[in-house]
């Protein structure tokens, strides 16, 4: 995946009309999610859904009236976690009419992430688990906190490269992608808060709750032998020993979200 910046027209031709060059491309994954490294070209099938998806996306987000929203994607089968959602980033309006995406993925086989900023139609077309997004329109005031951060360098203050896709959400040894999201909005909404630790204060302190997942012992020594960017060090041994991997999720951030007001209920987009 590329860093380039790729704007979406509302006209359903421009779409057809991307899908056999797209469908040529192969988006060989140099950075994810958090999902495997395998190389495939994408079917047509793929890069027609994905585009849709970021058309449809790009008319509710411009019905919204918002200028900054939390996207996100349905990139991996997380039912047995009984977690809708995979992966999340910030939608901003430029003065253009484009929307572009500002997320955090991880390089390829590594435990190494970087910050991206990205057209709707890129966000939706990295090989999608179900052809289905999520919004929610954040508080004006949240929006108008966020903007000049999202739109500057100061998108960076709070980010740490070192990435762990099932991160401890009260940790700052490592950080996942839908973590980077809700420090840096913790970093704007709070002038004092200038580091991590900070802003994981005041997440405490303004009700966010991460999700609990049940990981036995043999998966979470599968998947830390198996995988650079998979590790449970960071975790406290009272509940990584008792199987219980509080981490950041699109769910509960969503959740939290709409319960303390700074943002409105989700609305997805399929």
């Amino acid at each position: 995946m590329s860093r380039f910046m790729f704007g979406l027209g509302s006209s359903l031709r421009r779409i057809t009309a991307c899908v056999a060059i797209l469908a040529c491309v192969a988006l060989s994954g140099h950075a994810t999610a958090g999902r495997s490294c395998e190389e495939r070209r994408p079917s047509v099938a793929s890069v027609t859904r994905g585009l849709e998806l970021a058309a449809r996306a790009q008319a509710l987000l411009d019905a919204s009236g918002a200028k900054v929203v939390v996207i996100a994607r349905s990139g991996q089968d997380l039912r047995k976690y009984r977690l809708r959602y995979s992966h999340l980033g910030f939608a901003v309006k430029g003065e253009d009419g484009r929307w572009l995406v500002s997320h955090k993925l991880n390089q390829c086989g590594s435990a190494v992430a970087h910050l991206y900023r990205q057209g709707l139609a890129e966000f939706f077309l990295d090989d999608l688990f179900r052809p289905e997004g999520v919004f929610v329109v954040l508080r004006s005031g949240v929006q108008d906190a966020l903007y000049p951060v999202l739109t500057t360098s100061r998108v960076k203050a709070l980010h740490t490269e070192a990435y762990n896709v099932v991160s401890y959400a009260w940790s700052t040894r490592y950080q996942q992608s839908n973590q980077w999201a809700i420090e840096t909005l913790a970093m704007a909404m709070s002038p004092r808060v200038k580091a991590r630790e900070q802003a994981q204060a005041w997440l405490k302190f303004e009700g966010y709750v991460p999700t609990t997942l049940n990981i036995a012992p043999l998966t979470r020594l599968g998947g830390r032998m198996t995988a650079a960017n998979v590790a449970f060090d960071d975790h406290p041994n009272e509940k990584r020993f008792s199987d219980r991997i509080e981490t950041v999720t699109v769910d509960s951030v969503n959740a939290w979200l709409e319960n303390s007001g700074f943002g409105g209920r989700p609305l997805v987009i399929n």
